[in-house]
């Protein structure tokens, strides 16, 4: 990447200050938790990073602050201030005590990075020590902080980098966590809605896992084959009905629902993303997203459910037929795959995994694979500690590979939508260039 050497040099600017850990605010006592079939294949996952950056001052005070609201946020989700474990029969689950470490609070400073540069559609490759755990598989929350917070003050701001551990929570519940410790370092004096913390009400079978770390873990950031490079494409409102039109000009052939807004943005991805490997007509190409099962499953689960509740979801056709067929043709494939994945579809697959478990690796995607995380529909810009919204929310450089896309709420608020995409170096060129998709309406 160009001037990629002058950005690891800038990188070196960040220092640590001190590293403390934050506890719930009273005493909770010894609580256990099973980890379920949901939570279970994400073990050699690693840990999910995020990046928020705020323009404000008053460093000192800040970091007070989030750690005063982080002590009244965790005894409601005191599951992440635990650790792993097993019980005695070998199954995963989260403990907690009142003796354990608590999250842990990383402070540093990067005097000479200001929010601009953070807020440029280049990677997070680029701002690395700005998150803690890069590399980090879950598995290691046996030993290890299940979250781990690193606020760094800038030039003009302040950056927060989260690391999550995967195997105890998803998206949905990861920004649960972040509106409702924001609400209380805003003034409220509790949490606003309760986590549902009983994981085993949806799935309560033991799996009995004998997992234990690699000698030497493979960094889930290590350049490995082909060289990635990461942007983020900004479609506007205007954009995006633009790309919601066109998919739906002509209809699905079997007449069921036109298409959503994910679905239509979903093809529009996959579909330049293909033509920007250059595959050849027959090569297979993958699509896959994960899928919030909370309303899906039998009996449905709160909005509020805490733990994973996503499932991996698949479709796959030639690049030739992608490329070749009108919108309807991908999108209808990503509607159907969704459509598909019922209350029925979910028994099936947790009874399947559960007969032979499957570990995934976080590049098990598939072949030329365009794989969809996160949502839109998260309202990340309105995480509000207090000192306004988020001048960006960025993913870390953890769990990424070639096709690897995040979605975002637009900054610009509205139904703008902030499309991530890790892609081989190559691709990504072209696909900068290729104006029917970056649509600069």
């Amino acid at each position: 990447m160009a001037g990629d050497s002058g950005k690891k040099e800038e990188m070196s600017k960040v220092k640590v200050i001190s590293t403390s850990h934050v506890k719930p605010g009273k005493m909770i006592g010894r609580k256990e938790c099973q980890l379920v079939t949901f939570d279970l294949p994400y073990l050699a996952f690693y840990y999910n990073q995020k990046l928020l950056f705020y323009k404000c001052g008053e460093f000192e005070e800040k970091v007070e602050k989030l750690k005063d609201g982080l002590r009244v946020v965790l005894e409601e989700f005191y599951q992440l201030a635990g650790k792993l474990g097993k019980d005695e029969d070998g199954v995963f689950r989260v403990e907690y005590d009142d003796d354990m470490d608590g999250v842990e609070v990383v402070e540093a400073t990067a005097m000479e990075i200001g929010i601009e540069e953070l807020a440029a559609e280049d990677g997070t490759a680029s701002f690395k020590d700005l998150i803690p755990y890069n590399g980090v598989l879950n598995l290691e929350g046996l030993h290890r902080p299940l979250l781990s917070v690193q606020v760094t003050k800038l030039k003009d701001g302040v950056a927060m980098g989260c690391a999550f551990n995967h195997a105890i929570l998803d998206g949905t519940s990861t920004w649960h966590f972040m509106s409702s410790w924001a609400q209380i370092c805003s003034g409220s004096n509790s949490v606003s809605v309760s986590p549902f913390l009983e994981r085993t009400k949806v799935r309560n079978t033991r799996v009995k896992l004998d997992l234990s770390l690699p000698p030497n873990p493979v960094n889930g950031d290590a350049n490995q084959g082909p060289q990635l490079r990461e942007k983020l494409f900004r479609f506007s409102e205007a954009a995006i009905d633009k790309i919601k039109s066109k998919v739906n000009s002509t209809p699905p052939s079997d007449s069921s629902k036109p298409f959503s807004t994910f679905q239509s943005l979903a093809y529009h991805v996959w579909h330049h993303v293909t033509l920007a490997r250059e595959l050849k007509p027959q090569d297979y190409t993958v699509f896959t997203l994960f899928a919030d099962c909370r309303k899906r499953v039998d009996p449905p689960m709160p909005e509020s459910y805490f733990g994973n509740l996503i499932h991996a979801i698949f479709t796959v056709t030639a690049a030739g037929l992608l490329l070749a067929n009108p919108p309807q043709f991908g999108a209808s494939l990503v509607q159907k795959a969704i459509e598909a994945h019922n209350a029925k579809a979910i028994e099936e697959r947790n009874q399947e995994w559960e007969a032979a478990p499957k570990i995934f690796e976080y590049k098990d995607a598939g072949v030329n694979c365009v794989a969809v995380g996160s949502s839109p529909r998260f309202k990340v810009y309105d995480v509000d500690f207090g000192w306004g919204k988020p001048e960006g929310v960025r993913s870390g450089s953890n769990n990424r590979f070639d096709g690897m896309v995040y979605l975002y709420q637009g900054k610009s608020g509205g139904r703008s939508i902030d499309v991530e995409i890790a892609l081989e170096a190559g691709a990504l060129e072209k696909l900068e260039k290729d104006k029917e998709f970056v649509l600069e309406v």
